[in-house]
């Protein structure tokens, strides 16, 4: 019996501590901060993949033609990405001299690499646009053969439910506003929880109670040592940072 307790014993504490292990590094917005690099670019991409990033997250909106192009705000060099046309924003030209790029060029250049497409699609102006967007974006993933290399988030509730409804089965879909529970998250499908590392600090149960449930944990956008130790002493899954190659430092060292 006393050999069976330790046996038991052993197997657990090898699984808490495989679990406390799994914290993987997201690169946001690719890794930018970086020679020939900028936010969102296709360099960005292959940066964060050079180093090893579990994923690069990016961002991505449907244009006034409809069609996907990969961008942050809501304008950029004073043109509005759902009031302007594809190939208008394509003259567009980033801080390392690439033109933004779009969801196509992304995808067929992430086809290369290794990490996973963490793709954010931004709250649009109607729910109907976020639908059309959403349905678009599952299409090309799935032409491009990457549905095993994508997850997708949204601040929108109902862009996440479409992504659920509308990707393959056990897609990882993530929410990212704050204000849903762990228990409303695993009711409509999602796979966990990607919220702001203040709502973690203030709640720091959400973390137990997602797992609890089978959920995942993101947590964004950390930045900086003391953050980066507290999440992992947490156990979150998964840390977005702009700092990518710190934080696997920090992982080294734990």
């Amino acid at each position: 019996m006393n050999i069976k307790r330790l046996f038991f014993a052993g197997a657990f504490a090898l699984f808490v501590s495989q679990i406390s292990a799994q914290t993987n590094v997201i690169a946001h917005r690719g890794f930018w901060k970086t020679d020939g690099s900028a936010q969102n670019s296709i360099a960005a991409l292959v940066k964060a993949d050079s180093i090893n990033c579990y994923g690069s997250e990016f961002d991505v909106w449907l244009t006034k033609d409809n069609k996907l192009i990969v961008n942050h705000d809501a304008s950029f060099m004073g043109q509005r990405m759902e009031d302007s046309n594809y190939e208008q924003l394509q003259k567009l030209r980033l801080k390392n001299g690439e033109t933004m790029p779009g969801l196509s060029d992304y995808l067929a250049e992430a086809s290369k690499l290794k990490t996973k497409l963490i793709l954010e699609l931004k709250e649009q102006s109607s729910a109907e646009r976020e639908s059309e967007a959403v349905k678009r974006i599952v299409a090309m993933v799935h032409e491009m053969k990457l549905e095993d290399r994508i997850e997708y988030i949204s601040f929108s509730k109902h862009a996440v439910k479409e992504f659920i409804r509308l990707a393959p089965q056990n897609t990882p879909v993530y929410y990212l506003k704050g204000d849903l529970t762990p228990a409303q998250l695993k009711e409509i499908g999602a796979s966990g929880a990607d919220y702001h590392l203040s709502v973690f600090q203030k709640n720091p149960q959400l973390i137990t109670e997602c797992h609890q449930l089978g959920l995942k944990v993101n947590v964004w956008t950390v930045n900086n040592t003391e953050d980066f130790q507290w999440c992992i002493t947490n156990q979150v899954d998964f840390i977005t940072t702009n700092e990518p190659i710190t934080l696997q430092n920090a992982l080294k060292n734990k």
